[in-house]
């Protein structure tokens, strides 16, 4: 039982961080204000990440294009990660760091936003989208753990959860999409 009392003493504690961090919080309400934004002028948020981080981006998605807490019309979002043929063909064809940089250029108009989620904030395919993103003329935010990594360098929001293991930063990350879907769809 002692496990089970320490993981969930670690996850309160990274959450107690960033209740504790009014900067932190404000880049979060700047985050939902952003993809507001965004959906409300008629663009479309993408989102993508690897293994833990490519389910939140699916997760997310979902409670964007069909509902978080309130009954609305769905909202156009779509997780890059959810395609597999075109993933794996990407990989093949150019790589596996173009997989999300090839699927935001032919996805993304410049009205659009990108959420990267990166634990480390140096995933190469997620930096390789943003620098995509950027050159579209999209807009840019980013999940994040540990300082950021190179990731924070090239978005317009950096949201860096402040810890440095991978579960803890993982389950911060999906409680910090919820907030930000109950946030949109307040604005909405």
């Amino acid at each position: 039982m002692g496990l089970i009392e320490d993981r969930v003493r670690e996850s309160i504690g990274t959450k107690q961080k960033i209740l504790n961090d009014k900067g932190l919080i404000s880049l979060i309400q700047e985050t939902a204000y952003m993809m507001a934004g965004v959906l409300a002028a008629g663009g479309k948020i993408l989102l993508c990440g690897n293994g833990g981080s490519a389910s939140d981006s699916l997760h997310i998605a979902g409670e964007l294009v069909g509902r978080f807490r309130k009954e609305r019309g769905p909202l156009p979002a779509i997780a890059l990660n959810a395609d597999v043929a075109s993933m794996t063909a990407i990989a093949n064809d150019y790589g596996y760091d173009r997989i999300f940089s090839r699927a935001v250029e032919g996805y993304m108009d410049a009205a659009d936003l990108l959420v990267g989620i990166s634990t480390s904030g140096n995933s190469e395919n997620v930096y390789q989208a943003f620098l995509k993103a950027k050159e579209i003329g999209g807009r840019a935010v980013a999940l994040l753990g540990r300082d950021g990594g190179k990731i924070k360098d090239v978005v317009d929001v950096a949201v860096i959860v402040p810890d440095d293991v991978t579960a803890r930063i993982q389950e911060a990350h999906i409680m910090i999409g919820h907030i930000i879907c109950e946030l949109i769809e307040d604005m909405m």
